[in-house]
């Protein structure tokens, strides 16, 4: 006799139970041991288990199992897969040539091309020698030890990210600080994707879009990486002094001109600083994408991790620091230039 018969008898749904005896799960070796003695299964109450689905299916056939649950939404999800692949495929192409592009860029450029175009990049932005020297050595050892191309492949990828990143989640962190229904909605959207597990992602996107094609990873690493934009983005634009708002109004601006000659303007600080969590969060989740085939270092921290090449696997996730720490030093120089152009 199982453990929860007699909730079941007590409900009077005997007749129910029996009515479909196929989907029981098998039998436990105590309860095979015991029905061949002809005895009961005594428990005692420190053995009792947890009215779960699996318990109740035990006393109760006709009881759903808990994998009739999991297996139910794994068929509805399927079921729908065709169509929103119909409609996603389309939307979400771009992604894929905008990846296709940037990675074609970085490996068919020479490399005497590339890495002066960074570091006139890095000058522009941080006005620094101590950095400008910092991120040409470093590029430059990567490249001396033959990683020069997967370092490339890397940056590519966090690049057209953490754009689209910015460019959908500065709007929604605008959106969300103009409406308190707007942020209603979207903040538990936003902790979801900030709870879940990164792997997580990656379950849905692969049965959606073939391994083969690069929005599958990039998908996953704008909804990894595009939380801390937005709720930064809302964050500094609320947070902007009530009396320099009332002094807008005093002057006769519009909402338009008050958001884009003083709210963001005051603001940028804290969208900097969202932008430079998003690059990081791009960073970290591009190496998990790379078991979907995402292209650069992350293919070597999997080899070295697959292969048990030891050298390989240090040598690459170093190389992985040494990004963040380029990516995370230029943009923070970039808020300390924004920051000490507001104070002066």
């Amino acid at each position: 006799m199982a453990t929860y018969d007699f909730a079941f008898r007590a409900l009077g749904l005997e007749d129910w139970c029996k009515a479909d005896g196929g989907g029981s799960a098998p039998m436990s070796m105590e309860a095979l041991v015991a029905q061949s003695s002809g005895e009961e299964v005594s428990r005692s109450i420190w053995d009792l288990p947890f009215p779960s689905m699996d318990a109740l299916n035990d006393a109760c056939a006709a009881f759903p199992q808990s994998r009739e649950l999991t297996l139910g939404l794994e068929n509805g999800f399927l079921n729908v897969k065709d169509s929103i692949s119909v409609v996603l495929d389309p939307l979400t192409q771009p992604l894929s040539w905008m990846l296709d592009a940037s990675l074609y860029a970085v490996l068919n450029t020479p490399w005497w091309i590339i890495i002066p175009l960074l570091l006139a990049i890095v000058w522009m932005v941080a006005k620094s020698w101590q950095l400008l020297t910092f991120v040409a050595i470093s590029i430059c050892g990567l490249a001396f030890i033959d990683y020069y191309s997967y370092a490339m492949q890397t940056l590519a990828i966090i690049m057209v990210c953490a754009f689209l990143c910015v460019l959908f989640g500065v709007p929604i962190g605008i959106a969300m600080s103009r409406s308190d229904k707007m942020r209603a909605f979207t903040i538990p959207i936003l902790d979801m994707l900030q709870t879940l597990p990164p792997f997580v992602y990656l379950i849905p996107l692969i049965f959606l879009f073939s391994v083969t094609e690069p929005k599958l990873y990039g998908i996953a690493i704008i909804l990894y990486a595009i939380v801390p934009v937005i709720r930064l983005t809302d964050l500094g634009i609320r947070m902007v002094d009530e009396t320099v708002i009332e002094a807008a109004d005093a002057f006769g601006m519009t909402d338009r001109q008050k958001l884009f000659g003083v709210q963001v303007p005051l603001a940028l600080p804290n969208i900097m600083a969202g932008v430079n969590q998003t690059i990081m969060m791009s960073l970290a989740m591009v190496v998990i994408a790379s078991l979907v085939s995402a292209p650069g270092l992350g293919v070597l921290v999997l080899r070295g991790i697959n292969n048990l090449e030891l050298g390989v696997g240090l040598v690459s996730g170093l190389g992985i620091v040494i990004l963040a720490v380029i990516l995370d030093r230029v943009t923070k120089a970039a808020l300390n230039r924004i920051n000490a152009a507001q104070k002066g």
